[in-house]
């Protein structure tokens, strides 16, 4: 029997589109099916083809709801995957959710696109699935507990572990037959961090061959933020908004980072801590995701507490784009939770292009800000953004608290990895931008006795009893690895349509603007100036 080979399609040099694929014995399983996000070259893979058949997809184990780790199992399934996809209940609980959500949002999308295209003389594309679509691949989920070991195609054991991040995560752990016997392999899945709200110290099993870790926080440590500390830092965020009299905007994941928010924004009110006022969640997703939350609530940490909070007379939910809408009007100080928690979608657009011109305004960041997102380019001071084709300038103040992070900090990846220990063979780094992946490869590289490998995008690596080894006989990868977890052409190109525009604003007269757009086309295409003039001044040649 061969050796087991491990592919990388996904989250290797980036923190999105988590996707593994382990091949044992003509036993094919994939882990994880999450969708790209980030750069506009990113997001651009999750329309091409799988770089694998998906009809010869034996199993699918997946570690957690979030769409960067779940998003494209709809695809999968339209693309021929007919085959279980084993989760724990609650992750199947909230992905009955959330995927439906994801397809209905990229139906919107392209609806808008098209309209767009259609008076560009464009042509017309499709969403990647439908909300129909996420709904008929349902039946395929198969509920697996925490503990409790399962077999599958071809001899592959496996058990999931609580990985602490979200409710549901695990890590799993996978048992490959091969040419030397079995080969212990742990996918971390998401590592939770100490401190969560809802979450319980993230488990898993010591001793394996093999680890595949997240590294999103490898280069960074978080202050310690026990409860009460990560309570006053949102207070003082809270009380230094209302004296501005405005908003207080939170771009916020709609599934347990709005939930744990909420939690303690209405705690901090019930104590007298901050002044009560309205807290609007304008996600219809977390709306129904706190649905699920108060099923599962006996099984969460102050679970109770977010009961209470759900039910204050201050919190309300927007379903309808017309509540959604009437938030715009809202006078006085309030805070409003809305998804996207990264600026790239959802209802967090419109109230950011409705308030980030103003001074009264403030901008919460509460979790990870990936590179090329909007999020990432607010958190970073931009004076001017585009959203939705609009020029913004920017006067709203930016706060981060990033207590509320999913993800263990770089010392808690640490002390995780040393609890794995001993790893025989190999650790891999995953779901991390390059210089989190480095930085921590650097560290465990003093730490630990195991090979400390950063794979790429799309690379494969046979699971050899020496150890790992590239296979450098492959596919090319599907973007050029330093792609991945950086802006893209598309970041720079909107950083230069706001430069020109400030340029052009800059200029006093008519004649001078003149120039600098005659610079810029000679710039572009020298020889085509004297055309571009014939145009501009109207002297254009219709024909005979």
């Amino acid at each position: 029997m061969a050796n087991p080979i491990l592919h990388f399609y996904g989250a290797a040099g980036s923190v999105t589109g988590s996707s593994f694929l382990l091949e044992t014995g003509g036993t094919r399983i994939l882990i994880d099916c999450g969708m790209f996000q980030g750069s506009k070259s990113e997001k651009e893979l999750n329309y091409k083809p799988f770089p694998f058949v998906p009809s010869r997809i034996d199993a699918v184990l997946l570690t957690h709801a979030h769409i960067d780790h779940s998003g494209l199992l709809p695809k999968l399934a339209k693309a021929g995957y007919g085959g279980p996809i084993y989760a724990t209940p609650a992750t199947i609980d909230l992905c009955t959710i959330m995927l439906q959500d994801s397809g209905h949002i990229q139906e919107s999308e392209v609806r808008k696109l098209n309209r767009r295209n259609s008076r560009r003389a464009r042509e017309r594309v499709e969403p990647i699935y439908t909300a129909d679509d996420a709904r008929g691949m349902l039946p395929q989920f198969i509920a697996v507990e925490y503990g409790e070991w399962r077999e599958t195609v071809g001899g592959v054991r496996f058990r999931y572990w609580n990985a602490g991040h979200l409710m549901g995560s695990a890590s799993i752990e996978v048992e490959a037959p091969g040419a030397d016997g079995a080969t212990r392999i742990l996918f971390s899945g998401d590592v939770g961090a100490s401190n969560k709200l809802f979450e319980n110290l993230p488990l898993a099993p010591s001793g394996v061959d093999y680890l595949i870790c997240e590294s999103t926080y490898g280069d960074r440590e978080r202050e310690e933020y026990a409860l009460k500390v990560r309570r006053d830092r949102l207070r003082d965020v809270v009380a230094s908004s209302n004296s501005l009299g405005g908003v207080l905007l939170i771009p916020s994941f709609a599934v347990e980072r709005t939930q744990e928010v909420l939690t303690d924004l209405v705690a901090l009110m019930d104590e007298g801590e901050v002044p009560r006022c309205p807290i609007m969640i304008d996600s219809p997703l977390a709306s129904r995701a706190t649905e699920a939350f108060k099923r599962h609530a006996a099984d969460l940490g102050h679970g109770k507490a977010f009961l209470r909070a759900l039910n204050a007379p201050n919190v309300r939910f927007t379903e309808t784009a017309e509540q959604s809408k009437a938030l715009d009007l809202v006078r006085g100080f309030h805070i409003i939770i809305a998804a996207s928690g990264m600026c790239e979608a959802g209802r967090i657009r419109h109230r950011l292009k409705n308030w980030l011109w103003r001074q009264e305004c403030t901008v919460l960041f509460v979790g990870f800000q990936a590179a090329g997102t909007l999020g990432r380019i607010l958190q970073e001071g931009a004076t001017d953004v585009r959203i939705q084709g609009e020029e913004i300038h920017v006067c709203a103040r930016m706060a981060t608290l990033d207590a509320y992070s999913g993800h263990a900090d770089a010392s808690e990846l640490d002390a995780w990895v040393a609890g794995r220990e001993p790893i025989r063979k190999a650790i891999f780094l995953v779901h991390g931008e390059e210089h989190a992946r480095e930085a921590m490869s650097a560290r465990l590289q003093k730490q630990v006795s195991a090979k400390v490998v950063c794979p790429s995008l799309d690379d494969a690596y046979e699971l050899a009893p020496a150890g790992a080894r590239l296979i450098e006989d492959r596919a090319p990868a599907r973007i050029k690895p330093v792609v991945p977890g950086r802006p893209d052409w598309n970041n720079d190109y909107q950083r230069f349509v706001l430069d020109l525009s400030d340029r052009l604003k800059s200029v006093a007269d008519e004649k001078g603007r003149a120039v600098v757009l005659r610079r810029l086309r000679r710039a572009l295409d020298p020889d085509d100036v004297p055309a571009a003039e014939g145009r501009r001044n109207g002297n254009v040649n219709h024909g005979s």
